[in-house]
């Protein structure tokens, strides 16, 4: 029996981790892709305060060494799905089945991609998501944000100021965003809206170097330095669906303490409903379930 299960192990997962074993409490991890979530695939960190600069992998290895150091157990198992029992939860991975007192879920979101053929080989190469955690890396450059909402606008204004030129790629004849932040956006000399295209090809070797577009008039090559997707995120939410309240957006709805609709179970990091997703309110989540957590266990 542990004292709490973490699915997941992006950086609120990670942090829960360290507070909670160093409580003395028996943690079990479980992941079913890559260590430190989708951070992981970050080239560069700059934005996570006492650090001037380090890769998202990196980053995540170092946690990885501190969860460990601590006695954190960890598996390489994809968790399927969590029964409650009177005092305690099951939770049932591909291999096998594990008890606990707690569980917290931290499966995270996954931006929409493109779908593009060889679209993998890009991400971080080229191919970003995440206008604070990588806009830095394109100053006098030569970009393309491919979505017309609102965060593909809000994105597109932010990149505007410090890059040379700046494609809005959008599939509709329109943008779809708040009007005052179109208009703002508009204003801008660096800026071209090509609407009614898609693309079709992203092109480079070890980086993204070129992107193929497509509408009515036929095909063309952009030449760019990298590309921000903008058209959505998708919640981890396989775990959750059938037994916990979700919002209208299928993300977990929880509590001032992270807790969720389900006594005991605890949803942190960007598969819980809110506003802002990034590393710091991630770490911010990951601290306010465990201290929460070791506040009960310890009664």
């Amino acid at each position: 029996m542990f004292d709490v299960i973490i699915v997941g192990s992006g950086i609120s997962a990670m942090t829960s981790a360290i507070y909670l074993a160093r409580s003395s409490k028996k943690v079990l991890m479980l992941e079913c892709e890559q260590i430190g979530g989708a951070i992981a695939s970050s080239p560069r960190v700059e934005n996570y305060p006492g650090i001037k600069s380090i890769t998202g992998s990196n980053l995540a290895s170092n946690l990885y060494e501190q969860i460990e150091n601590f006695g954190v157990e960890f598996k390489f198992e994809e968790a399927l799905n969590i029964k409650k029992n009177k005092d305690s939860f099951t939770v049932k991975t591909d291999t096998d089945s594990y008890k606990s007192k707690f569980v917290i879920i931290a499966t995270g979101a996954k931006y929409r991609r493109l779908g593009l053929e060889n679209e993998e080989d890009f991400v971080g190469n080229g191919e970003s998501f995440c206008v604070a955690c990588d806009g830095a890396f394109y100053d006098n450059k030569t970009v393309a944000v491919i979505g017309g909402g609102n965060s593909a606008i809000v994105n597109a204004i932010s990149l505007s100021e410090n890059t040379k030129k700046l494609y809005i790629i959008q599939n509709l004849s329109k943008l779809t965003g708040e009007k005052s932040q179109v208009e703002k956006l508009k204003k801008k000399d660096n800026v071209e809206i090509i609407y009614d295209t898609v693309v079709t090809k992203l092109n480079g070797d070890d980086e993204l170097e070129s992107i193929e577009i497509e509408n009515k008039d036929g095909k063309k090559v952009l030449k760019v330095d990298g590309i921000f997707v903008s058209i959505g995120q998708l919640p981890n939410n396989d775990l959750a669906k059938d037994l916990i309240e979700l919002d209208d957006y299928g993300y977990i709805k929880v509590d001032n303490n992270c807790k969720t609709s389900i006594d005991g179970i605890y949803a942190i990091g960007d598969i819980r409903s809110k506003k802002i997703r990034q590393l710091t309110t991630s770490t911010a989540d990951g601290t306010i379930a465990a201290i929460s957590i070791i506040n009960e266990l310890d009664k």
